[in-house]
């Protein structure tokens, strides 16, 4: 486990190479919006690695520019939350939507997840460090563009009920709660964690240069 919290980000493209292969051979028996829904669950390992492998510097962007911290190489984001909502809560989220296509709720919450990860990385971060680009943006966007589609789709098919829309929409709020803003800012932040993040991974994408930089353009 220790290896794995090390390393989960490395690993991910594993996963998804998997779920490409199932993908293939799968092809034909799939409907669009299985099909759609397991490109989806792809892309998320992806998005993780650019966020905290290649280019990497999500750890220093979450604790240095989000939520500014005293601690930022572990509070209130360190390896362990970083773990546990990125992998055990949201592999599973998004690997059930793709198992179950005709629940459209479902595959509505996990394609909705991707305008969150979009408010996150195309706005509120590019804007506090005035950027155009922050690592996980580019996987983001193509987030976004299996939302427009999902959702085209399905009212175009009228394939949803209203219920099928709040229902995807209050389970990605219920999901952001308990797991992105409790798990990360209250039931595993610690000031005092065990669980560090290493000095490679604060200084990927060069966070801290890139914050003088804002800061100097605002002044």
């Amino acid at each position: 486990m220790r290896w794995y919290r090390k390393n989960w980000y490395w690993v991910g493209p594993v996963f998804s190479l998997a779920a490409l292969v199932y993908l293939v051979v799968r092809w034909s028996e799939l409907s669009s919006l299985g099909r759609l829904l397991v490109a989806n669950f792809i892309l998320l390992p992806l998005h993780e690695l650019e966020e905290y492998g290649w280019p990497g510097g999500e750890p220093a962007i979450m604790n240095k520019v989000i939520q500014p911290s005293s601690d930022p190489d572990r509070y209130p984001l360190n390896q362990l939350s970083a773990l546990v909502v990125n992998v055990f809560a949201a592999y599973p989220f998004l690997l059930v939507a793709a198992l179950f296509p005709g629940q459209i709720w479902l595959g509505f919450a996990a394609v909705v997840f991707w305008f969150g990860q979009f408010v996150i990385h195309g706005i509120v971060t590019n804007a506090k460090l005035k950027t155009i680009y922050n690592p996980g943006f580019l996987t983001t966007v193509v987030g976004v563009g299996f939302l427009v589609y999902f959702t085209i789709y399905v009212i175009s098919n009228d394939l949803a009920s209203v219920w099928d829309w709040i229902g995807g929409v209050l389970l990605m709020l219920g999901f952001a709660v308990v797991f992105l803003v409790k798990m990360t800012y209250t039931w595993l932040a610690d000031t005092n964690s065990a669980y560090p993040f290493t000095d490679a991974e604060m200084k990927r994408w060069n966070v801290d240069a890139r914050m003088g930089r804002a800061a100097a353009r605002s002044s």
